[in-house]
């Protein structure tokens, strides 16, 4: 399988058995969703991992955001500038530096983040398809568990 399939397969059978996540994570903003979704790094396999530089441990952890635009029945995935942070519950926050991914007419921005075990951490992005108009906002909060 190319690395692109098998990262679509980890997103997947994530969203799918994480307790607080349903089948597709998205928040739709006028013409646009932003998808997103956030794992254990482990969950990639090392072919995946080596082929995009990713760095897999049992403490890091991923997010992933993509921004579809609304199209009739077509959703294609759109360039944005995506910045976010992320919060444990103290209060401490540290930024995320996306890294803008291009598979095909896919295109999606992946940020890598520690964690610590039975640890719950609030998320806060912006993505902005559009550079003539404000960024759209989404927050989500999700538990994670060294493996």
């Amino acid at each position: 399988m190319r690395p692109s399939i098998l990262i679509a397969l980890v997103f997947t059978l994530t969203s799918w058995f994480s307790g607080i996540a349903q089948a597709e994570q998205f928040k739709p903003f006028d013409q646009y969703e932003v998808h997103y979704v956030a794992f254990n790094s482990s969950f990639v396999t090392p072919d995946v991992a080596s082929a995009y530089d990713l760095q897999r441990s049992k403490y890091r952890a991923l997010v992933n955001i993509a921004v579809l635009k609304k199209e009739g029945k077509e959703k294609p995935s759109v360039k944005a500038m995506v910045k976010g942070t992320v919060k444990n519950l103290i209060g401490q926050s540290r930024d995320l530096s996306f890294t803008e991914i291009r598979e095909g007419e896919s295109i999606y921005y992946i940020a890598s983040f520690r964690f610590t075990d039975d640890e719950m951490l609030s998320f806060e992005i912006s993505a902005q398809p559009d550079p003539n108009k404000p960024p759209y906002s989404l927050t989500f909060k999700q538990h994670f568990y060294a493996d």
